[in-house]
């Protein structure tokens, strides 16, 4: 699998755009004199240091904390966010905060079937994932409600 689309991008986002096509090693190329032009007066990008590979890892975790909590697949961590749900006080798979307004996820228990985005079963034992309440830091947020359950 080659991983530098994926190293690029997080470079485009995190550094921006400049910085990140001088650390690729790729030039724009001009497409008319007015930009050949342009290009021709314009500084060079500085150079970017090349990033060790925990830089290029908290790099990216900086980046995917940045963007959505949950992604409209309705799965974080390689886990569906719907399902059979153990609350437990440690070793959670998730943190999660209760909210009452902007929530990531909104959730509706249920009794039977958990089986939409955004619908969980609390159970004690065999859970498909468990979660910690916490009030600081969380993995997401989850608003409880009566209808629509899922991503907003």
């Amino acid at each position: 699998m080659n991983t530098r689309p994926l190293i690029v991008l997080t470079l485009g986002l995190c550094l921006g755009a400049g910085q990140a096509a001088s650390a690729t090693n790729a030039t724009p190329k001009p497409q008319n004199k007015t930009n050949t032009a342009q290009a021709a007066k314009a500084k060079p990008a500085a150079p970017v240091k090349s990033m060790t590979k925990a830089e290029k890892i908290a790099a990216f975790k900086k980046l995917v904390a940045e963007l959505g909590k949950v992604p409209k697949s309705c799965q974080l961590k390689g886990k569906n966010l719907w399902g059979k749900v153990q609350v437990v006080t440690s070793f959670p798979d998730f943190k999660v905060k209760k909210v009452s307004s902007f929530p990531d996820l909104k959730v509706k228990w249920v009794s039977s079937f958990p089986d939409s985005c955004g619908t969980w079963k609390n159970v004690t034992s065999f859970p498909d994932f468990k979660i910690q309440w916490v009030t600081s830091f969380p993995d997401f947020s989850i608003q409880e409600v009566t209808s629509f359950p899922g991503v907003n």
